[in-house]
């Protein structure tokens, strides 16, 4: 979420470019045929739907683009769903656990039944074993799933989410935003410039960027801002 992460625009719109850009250092995943993952785990603002900080309110919830196809085809492979999401604003007191839980319907209403909801709702200093990137919320949707934390992919905007997936065992996939920052990019395990794209790699439908070293992949996301 924006709440998290510092502005970056650059590198979100760098890689969203890389999907009609060819570069000469770019490193693609072989095709191959691909099992589906047991489950996706997404995280909520700036994954599946925009992100409006501390948002209370469902009449502002906005889809990101492609996600509920994306999330239909999911739904067709017979990959469970599920969101992992950060909630701050209840231990802050700018929002109420009602308001979250109108929100998150909302977001179904737009997108489609997503499965279990782990929300966290503690601020950054209170220790929690659930606030991403601690493993706890990833744990908890695995255990609601009836699925092994390994046999799950964790799609989010932010090294938190990379964090949380890598802290359970789960494969990550990151796609960045404009509130990604640079590092988290460079570190990600995989890349995808949207969740359409995301799934694409989960389903073997297209290529996504692996992991490599830093220097690598500065070189790859300068090349195709250039």
């Amino acid at each position: 979420m924006a709440a998290t992460s510092l502005a970056m625009p650059f590198v979100a719109v760098a890689w969203r470019a890389a999907g009609t850009v060819t570069a000469p250092a770019r490193a693609r995943r072989p095709r191959r045929r691909h099992r589906p993952p047991a489950a996706v785990l997404l995280d909520r603002d700036g994954t599946l739907v925009a992100d409006v900080p501390y948002n209370g309110d469902p009449a502002r919830v906005r889809p990101m683009p492609g996600a509920r196809r994306a999330l239909d085809r999911l739904r067709a492979a017979s990959v469970a769903l599920g969101v992992v999401s950060n909630q701050s604003g209840i231990a802050r007191g700018l929002l109420t656990p009602a308001q979250v839980d109108a929100v998150n319907a909302r977001v179904e209403a737009l997108l489609g039944p997503l499965g279990p909801w782990a929300v966290c709702p503690h601020g950054p200093d209170d220790g929690c074993a659930c606030r991403k990137p601690a493993p706890g919320l990833v744990l908890r949707a695995a255990a609601a799933l009836g699925v092994d934390p390994a046999a799950c992919v964790v799609i989010g905007d932010i090294g938190a989410d990379v964090g949380a997936a890598r802290a359970a065992g789960a494969r990550a996939i990151l796609v960045p935003t404009p509130a990604t920052r640079r590092e988290e990019v460079l570190a990600a395990p995989e890349l995808a410039p949207d969740i359409a794209a995301a799934v694409d790699l989960l389903l073997g439908a297209g290529p996504a960027t692996a992991g490599g070293n830093a220097a690598r992949r500065e070189r790859e996301v300068l090349e195709v801002a250039a």
